[in-house]
């Protein structure tokens, strides 16, 4: 356990939160909530056993502040919250704890929750985490453009999703990088280890096309009805996810092209394919590549950068936290305009 030493002047104890914080019972295996005397000035360790758990912390201090929490493998959970000076406001989210804690094939890391304070000028005044009880998940089947990336400066926009949403909502990723739907089908450690974990009224978004370069038309195909199927005998709801683009311009400033446009060395057109997949099969689909086609066109050829790795590593195809919180902004308000997610339980 590690215990708070200073924040700001703050007085930090978990009774300073709002009643109608500490009204509600501890759940599962918790006696009490766990609260602020597991934090440091930077971040708060809890030694709970994997699970989904709520989450509440009340921001604030007697200067400005501004406070971004992420969590895990550098998940982001709560976007930076500015509080003017004598402030407090109080922010909730629900957060999934697993092992391995960030991609499936990944290291196990650290066991509990783990959250880290940052921002401009962080200052968190108390904390209570509880069991998360019957909390909706979103699960996250996908490659490297979806995974919690372990290291900067690459991120997942299924990193970034989590911020967009409210308590009663979480995010388990388990998208791992460099698959695809044959890999993902084939590895123990993949869809035969998630599958088990759908339950019913579970969302489950299928994002899997950028390492598909040798699969044909017809496997591609059935690797996507397979899955489809899998999750709805678990009582899961699918959501097929077309590919983001790779950032690969024509002359004309277009990305009409077969590398920007995920169309593989077969002559497979993968978002064609998953879009025909979700008409046959009444799958909900989110058309990612129609929509990060039209806002990376619209950045332009040099604007469009900050949205990739090309900065740091010459990279069209990786996003940068940037890029990958602009992308999970996209996925948000698809969710919310397909009512798949209730507006209450999502930041906008």
């Amino acid at each position: 356990m590690r215990r708070f030493t200073a924040l700001r002047g703050a007085t930090l104890t978990v009774l300073a939160l709002s009643t109608a914080l500490t009204a509600a019972p501890a759940r599962a295996h918790t006696a009490r909530p766990l609260g602020i005397d597991h934090c440091t000035a930077t971040a708060c360790h809890f030694d709970v056993p994997p699970g989904t758990y709520d989450v509440t912390v009340r921001l604030g201090a007697a200067t400005a502040s501004a406070t971004r929490i992420t969590g895990e493998t550098r998940r982001t959970l709560l976007p930076e919250t500015a509080v003017p000076a004598g402030g407090h406001v109080t922010r909730s989210f629900t957060v999934d704890v697993r092992t391995p804690e960030g991609e499936p094939t990944g290291p196990d890391g650290t066991p509990g929750l783990d959250l880290a304070l940052g921002g401009s000028a962080p200052a968190l005044d108390a904390i209570r985490v509880t069991p998360a009880g019957h909390a909706r998940r979103i699960l996250l089947i996908g490659d490297s453009t979806v995974c919690d990336q372990p290291a900067d400066p690459y991120s997942g926009w299924g990193q970034q999703l989590p911020q967009y949403l409210r308590e009663g909502l979480s995010v388990a990723n388990h998208a791992d990088s460099g698959e695809s739907t044959v890999t993902y089908l084939q590895d123990p450690r993949l869809w035969a280890a998630v599958r088990p974990l759908i339950r019913p009224g579970d969302l489950v978004l299928v994002q899997l096309a950028h390492n598909d370069k040798t699969t044909d038309e017809a496997t591609y195909r059935a690797n996507l009805e397979t899955l489809v199927a899998g999750i709805r005998d678990r009582g899961g709801q699918p959501v097929l996810v077309t590919p983001v683009v790779r950032r690969w311009f024509n002359a004309d400033g277009t990305l009409d092209n077969d590398t920007a446009l995920l169309v593989n060395g077969l002559g497979v057109d993968h978002p064609a394919v998953i879009r025909s997949v979700a008409a046959a099969e009444d799958v909900p689909l989110i058309d990612l590549t129609a929509k990060t086609k039209q806002l990376v066109e619209s950045l332009g050829p040099e604007a469009s950068k900050a949205l990739y790795l090309y900065n740091e590593k010459r990279d069209n195809t990786h996003t940068s936290v940037h890029g990958a919180t602009v992308f999970a902004g996209l996925v948000r308000d698809e969710l919310l305009a397909r009512h798949l997610v209730p507006e209450g339980r999502v930041r906008v």
